[in-house]
């Protein structure tokens, strides 16, 4: 026996040989004996059985570890790839959503919301507690202690949706307040497991990187909570026309319902869900301890009222100043930031005197357009019958630039005398249309009502109302009152003028435009005359030719010849003329001015050279870089109605420099000052109540001095008192200085004028500059429209005469239309004796370049 033949009948023998389960070894020439079966409970079987136990336990052991190695490679890879490219969050810290920026007039009413997003943020600490926990009761009752992911909602939410998979119902979604914030504002919304996982990551960061009262700030004024409402407190206006602090605790409530799906529990289409919801949030409230059951009871009593959003009364008038306004943020702050920037901007419009200003402006139109622009024709032509019309009107749109107290009116017969017209109205905004009737007199067209036939040219007054409409005919009419007993109104036929024109009104101690008018309506034309369109000024220029010579010394009691003037040009011989076609031989500088004459100014800048005029040009920032050609002394340059109402400033301002501004100052969404436009220096405001009273510096720049500055109001007084300017004045009873304009073959009307007051400057002209006919000038047209802006705005003010500066001399002296007055003379010139301007100053030539402007300009 082999000595490792372990048998059970025989004694152990020597040491045992490690066991092995493979067959022994046979002797050679022997084949292999295979391995015994051990019997039960017998130990060679047991072990075996063990010994295979023990492996596969171990192998199993391995697998674990392996798939756990596996799985943990596996969420190390999926992390590094969902957070390989994700955004940055640490800018949510300083995050503020974008808000509407608001202008107001500077009397605090609104003029315009400016937003891309109807949205208003507000800080956690202005949102009601309760608002507050109405959404994290029913969006994340966890929110105050999970550390961004929800792990027991997570949970619950996963084995609800397994058992959902059986009964088809929709899964459930576990994201808590953070992951919503990381989705909307970080992540996207697109539904894919690689989402959630990012959603997820950058919810952890948000929680390190910010407190809770912040994410919620963010969530509460970001969520859509649909009727295109963002942000808690839009959607308190929008649904209830109420502020936060406003809401009752159902309203709370049912706000607080909406994120989950909004347009599901509108309350308007689905008032049952939306109830259903509100009382579910409630309910979730009572058990977190917010409200009482209570309480909770007695707010699901409340019924849901949505009295949707009713927005603030916006201004009227002003909307030229207000697109003005909307044009400067734009250039100082930048698109995004003006419009999404939650800007308060306060303007220094006067809403009083804007819709005075536009009141005046287009009757100075309507009037030029009722004596030189003849009867145009009607809107359209529909049928007359009785049945028939209204839908027909309906059709009919109305023309841009039309008035809102006109209306589209049908002609529903025609006598020789008078016409019966019908319209439409909505009273009270009803839908149905409501149809009204009245009566236009033949005495109402007769003086004006012209036809224009295809040249332009105009007929014939009409003599009975057939020339003027027929049956059918679709034209504008403004009911006038009623007529006798209980008849039809009386109306008066109204179209839109073709001539424009342009009106700003400013402060002269400031620059701060009260009123700007742009054209005959922003909404016929958004092209802002006042500021965009360049026109020949004409005598309006004037003077800033005169003013240098006053600067030099040269006294207002001049004497300056007022003859023929022959020039040759490189275009030819240039014959300016007077307005009058006549010369007026020796004048004084007064006279001249009052007169406009352009034969003396023309002289008069040849004495002082057309440098010196064009460099008062460029400091009074009326042509910066002006051609030096004589005919510029007569306004052939161009410049703007702002400019000539800044520049004009200057001479009742003692010569400082005036820059117009419309905006008062702006404030960022905070309340912080971010721009403003008076700058001037306090000397003293820190100082004690022992101290010298504060007082604020003027730093404006000096654009000429003083006294020549006052030499010049005193000049323009006689243009109004005396000369060309005198309806400007009319009735004003109190101080009024000024200047008309009209350019060669009547293109543009002016007259710029001021009280110590207010500086008030008027163009009227075509867009596209054609005649405004033979005697249409400035002194006509434009200065009544500034008698009324200026009516208006000191109706409710004393008279305030010229304030004379220190050192001027004022002098009685008798001038040439015989009255006498007092004259204005720097010191040391008031008994000068100069040589009389005249012949021998005269060059015949210009000075060297192009003269593209010839021919009088008046």
């Amino acid at each position: 026996m082999a000595p490792n033949d372990l048998r059970a009948d025989r004694p152990l023998v020597g040491s045992r040989a490690p066991a092995s389960s493979s067959p022994q070894a046979a002797p050679p020439g022997r084949p292999p004996r295979p391995p015994r079966k051990g019997r039960a409970g017998s130990g060679g079987g047991g072990r075996g059985i063990g010994r295979w136990i023990v492996r596969l336990t171990g192998l199993g052991m391995v697998v674990v570890v392996a798939g756990g190695v596996i799985a943990s490679l596996g969420a190390y890879g999926l992390y590094r790839e969902a957070a390989g490219d994700l955004p940055e969050h640490e800018w949510l810290a300083d995050y503020q959503p974008p808000q509407m920026s608001r202008i107001y007039a500077a009397d605090s009413r609104l003029m315009a919301e400016l937003a891309t997003e109807r949205r208003v943020f507000l800080p956690i600490a202005a949102i009601p507690p309760r608002l507050q926990a109405a959404f994290v009761s029913a969006e994340d009752q966890n929110f105050w202690s999970h550390p961004g992911v929800d792990f027991l909602a997570l949970g619950r939410a996963m084995v609800m949706n397994v058992e959902g998979l059986l009964t088809g119902r929709r899964a459930l979604g576990a994201s808590t307040i953070t992951q919503q914030v990381a989705k909307n504002m970080l992540v996207g919304n697109d539904r894919t497991v690689m989402r959630k996982v990012r959603e997820a990551i950058l919810a952890f960061r948000l929680e390190s990187a910010m407190p809770k009262e912040r994410i919620l700030e963010i969530y509460l004024n970001e969520i859509f909570l649909g009727q295109q409402a963002y942000g808690v407190a839009a959607a308190a206006m929008n649904y209830f026309n109420k502020g936060l602090d406003e809401l009752t605790l159902g309203e709370m409530a049912f706000l607080g319902a909406l994120p989950k799906a909004p347009n599901n529990y509108n309350p308007s289409r689905y008032p049952e869900a939306a109830k259903a919801r509100r009382d579910w949030v409630l309910d979730r409230m009572a058990e977190d301890g917010v409200v009482s059951r209570a309480e909770a009871d007695a707010a699901k009593q409340e019924p849901i009222v949505p009295r949707g959003r009713v927005r603030p009364d916006l201004l009227a008038t002003g909307q030229y100043f207000t697109e003005e306004v909307r044009r400067e943020l734009v250039a100082r702050f930048g698109q995004d930031q003006t419009t999404m920037g939650g800007l308060v901007v306060r303007t220094s419009m006067d809403p009083v005197l804007q819709g005075e200003t536009e009141k005046a402006l287009r009757a100075g139109l309507m009037s030029y357009d009722r004596r030189r622009g003849g009867w145009r024709g009607p809107v359209a032509s529909i049928s007359a019958d009785s049945t028939e019309w209204m839908p027909a009107l309906e059709k009919v749109n109305r023309p841009a630039g039309a008035l809102p107290e006109w209306q589209l009116a049908v002609a529903l017969s025609v006598q020789p005398g008078e016409a019966r017209v019908a319209w439409l109205e909505r009273p009270d905004g009803r839908a149905q249309a409501q149809p009204r009737q009245g009566t236009l007199a033949l005495s109402d067209v007769s003086g004006w009502a012209r036809p224009v036939n295809s040249q332009g040219r105009l007929g014939a007054l009409p003599r009975r109302m057939q020339d003027v409409l027929k049956p059918g005919d679709v034209v504008l009419v403004e009911p006038r009152g009623s007529g006798a007993g209980n008849g039809p109104a009386r109306v008066s036929l109204r179209q839109i003028p073709l001539v424009e024109g342009a009106v700003v009104a400013l402060d002269p101690a400031t620059g701060r435009v009260m009123s700007m008018a742009g054209g005959w309506n922003f909404e016929k034309s958004w092209f802002n005359r006042a500021t965009q369109a360049l026109r020949q000024p004409g005598s309006a220029f004037k003077p800033f030719v005169y003013l240098p010579a006053l600067e030099m010394g040269i006294p207002p009691n001049q004497r300056l010849l007022d003859g023929p003037i022959e020039i040759m040009t490189p275009q030819g011989l240039w014959k300016p003329g007077n307005y009058s076609g006549q010369p007026r031989g020796w004048v004084t500088m007064r006279t001249a001015l009052q007169q406009s004459l352009n034969l003396v100014t023309i002289r008069l800048a040849q004495e002082v050279g057309i440098d010196r005029v064009a460099d008062a040009a460029a400091r009074f920032h009326v042509i910066p870089n002006m051609p030096r050609v004589l005919s510029m002394a007569l306004g052939a340059g161009e410049t703007t109605v702002m400019r000539m109402a800044a520049a004009y400033a200057s001479f009742v301002n003692g010569g400082k420099e005036v820059t117009p501004t419309l905006i008062d100052t702006v404030q960022d969404r905070f309340g912080k000052m971010v721009w403003r436009a008076d700058n001037r220096r306090c000397d003293g405001c820190g100082s004690g109540p022992e101290e010298e009273p504060p007082r604020l510096v003027d730093e404006r720049r000096q654009v000429t001095d003083p006294i020549a500055a006052y030499q010049m109001v005193s000049l323009l007084q006689g243009v109004v008192q005396y000369g060309s300017g005198r309806r400007a004045g009319e009735g004003l009873n109190r101080p009024v200085a000024g200047k008309t304009g009209t350019t060669n073959d009547y293109l543009d009307n002016w007259f710029v004028g001021f009280t110590p007051d207010v500086v008030v400057a008027v163009w009227m002209g075509f867009d596209e500059p054609r005649s405004l006919g033979s005697g249409e000038v400035g002194g006509t047209n434009a200065a009544p429209v500034f008698h009324d802006v200026v009516e208006a705005a000191l109706k409710d003010s004393p008279p305030v005469p010229f304030r004379a500066p220190p050192g001027v001399a004022l002098v009685r002296t008798r001038i040439d239309s015989g009255q006498t007055i007092l004259e204005a003379f720097r010191p040391g010139t008031e008994n000068a004796a100069r040589p009389p301007i005249g012949e021998d100053q005269i060059s015949t030539s210009t000075p060297s370049g192009t003269d593209n402007s010839l021919g009088g300009l008046y």
